[in-house]
Parts: C-alpha cells; structure tokens; sequence
C-alpha cells in the first residue's frame, strides 16, 4: 500500500480553508449589498416625503404639523446616519474578509507548487534510473556481444 503524501492532506486542509474563506467574503459581501439596500431605502424614503411636503407649500401648514415634519426628518437623518455608519462597518468586513481570502488562496497555491516540484523531481530521479538502467543494459549487451565475437 503506497504511503499518501502529507502534502497532499496540507493541500486538501488549504482548499477547505480557502473555500471557508470564500464563503465568509460572500456572506460579508451579501451583507454589505442588503445595508447598502436599505440605506438607498431610506434615502429614497427621505426624498418622497421631501417632495410630499414640497408639494403641500402654499397650502397653509399648522406650526404642530410644521414640528412633526421636522421631527420626523430628524427621525429619518438620524435613520441614514446610523444606516451609513452600517454601510462603511459592512465595507471594513468585506475588506477584511477579501484579505483573508487571499492569504488561504496564496497558501493553497503554495502547498500547490510544492506538490508540483516534487512531482517533478520525482520524474526526473524516474528518468534517471531508467537512464542508468538502459545504459547498465547497454553496456551487458556490449560485453556479451564482445565475448561472442572474441570466441
């Protein structure tokens, strides 16, 4: 029974690392795409009720209905405020994440060319045996040959 390379589980053990990574990038990136969502969420939110109260002016407004306007794009500030702060916390991860990311793939691909520079030597020490097998052979054949024709 041939004896498994240890590099070979070095490599498996990289792949799953480096596949855990990818998946952690995505899950950030997807988080960073669904506050970002709703950050335009609630800018839009801000820019409708804008125009609504833009479209009452002229209409006579009550000083408690002007107050709860004012509050409530405080409200909806404070809202944006909080969702930017979110956005750029999600975008840290994401960057985070992405660095992570590469370290594993750089450490897979160098368990990789590890495995590949052996397996090179080990075909030019195959090659070089056969050589000096073919050339062993060669020279018997020589000798006998010599032999033959000396008798």
């Amino acid at each position: 029974m041939a004896k498994t390379d240890p590099l070979i589980t070095v490599l498996k053990l990289a792949s799953e690392a480096e596949e855990q990574a990818a998946l952690q990038l995505k899950a950030a990136q997807f988080e960073k795409q669904k506050m970002q969502t709703q950050l335009d969420a609630l800018n839009n939110y801000r820019l409708d009720y804008m125009k609504q109260i833009g479209a009452q002016q002229g209409h006579a407004l009550s000083a408690s209905h002007y107050h709860q306007f004012h509050r409530f794009i405080k409200q909806i500030d404070d809202a944006i405020t909080q969702q930017v702060t979110a956005v750029k916390e999600t975008e840290k991860q994401v960057g985070y994440r992405q660095i992570h990311w590469q370290e594993k793939q750089q450490k897979r691909k160098a368990v990789e060319m590890l495995l590949e520079k052996k397996r090179l030597a080990a075909e030019v020490a195959e090659a070089k045996r056969e050589q000096k097998m073919s050339d062993e052979f060669a020279i018997q054949q020589y000798f006998r040959n010599r032999q033959k024709n000396n008798s």
